[in-house]
């Protein structure tokens, strides 16, 4: 097995203080919210608003599943994940790069679409791994999905990170995203090449399948949605 890296290792470390938790409503959802206003204020990315919360019609759809992340239970980060099909064709990507991706739709095939990433900035400065916690949300959703595409809109100054880590690749020109101070690109990654290259270089993106039923699974007619969900990277053996 190939030495891990330093680097990997903090992350890995850090997984084991790490929960996630899904948001669909009540304090945790308006929690999430706000944290969007604030990292979001913080780089002029949306107007101030008195509620200082930062939410839209995506995140009420059949396909979205919204995210917090914790550490030793404090709030760090957030992400939205949809689950982009020919019967539920709403993500962020889909309302401004629809001429690129509903062809990908009619051949059958579907995406997932991570978005609304934030992460709270005091927590940043000392944690510079938590985007990779947070973004390992969207690896778990392909595998947990079996789609074989993560398409993600993103800003200029973050795709070398999404080259670097998930080796995508530019597909869209830059489009203006509604209600924000910026301009997005559109980057999709093979989520084939995500498990033989990122699985070497970051073990902490595997997970089991029951973490990926617990985090993405609707649980059914009088089941309960567990609370948290903790990361099953350290049991790497049986990891997807």
């Amino acid at each position: 097995m190939p030495e891990i890296s330093e680097f990997s290792r903090k992350v890995s470390e850090l997984l084991e203080r790490t929960e996630y938790r899904r948001c669909d409503k009540g304090e945790d959802l308006e929690d999430i919210y706000r944290l969007r206003y604030k990292s979001y204020r913080l780089s002029d990315m949306v107007p101030e608003k008195a509620d200082q919360m930062i939410h839209d019609a995506l995140d009420e759809t059949a396909n979205c599943y919204k995210f917090g992340i914790y550490i030793d239970g404090a709030l760090v980060s957030t992400l939205r994940i949809h689950h982009v099909t020919s019967e539920q064709p709403f993500s962020p990507s889909m309302m401004l790069y629809s001429d690129i991706l509903e062809p990908y739709l009619a051949a059958g095939e579907s995406f997932i679409d991570p978005s609304r990433l934030a992460a709270d900035p005091e927590w940043s400065r000392f944690y510079p791994q938590i985007p990779y916690l947070t973004l390992r949300l969207a690896g778990v959703a392909c595998f947990h999905f079996d789609a074989p595409y993560c398409i993600s809109t993103i800003k200029d100054e973050h795709a070398g990170f999404y080259k670097r880590v998930f080796r995508s690749e530019q597909i869209g020109e830059k489009r203006h995203y509604p209600g924000l101070h910026s301009s997005g690109l559109l980057y999709r990654a093979t989520v084939a090449a995500i498990r033989e290259r990122s699985f070497t270089r970051y073990p902490f993106f595997r997970s089991t399948p029951m973490e990926q039923r617990m985090l993405f699974a609707r649980p059914g007619r009088g089941e309960l949605v567990p609370l948290t969900i903790l990361p099953t990277a350290k049991y790497f053996k049986d990891a997807a």
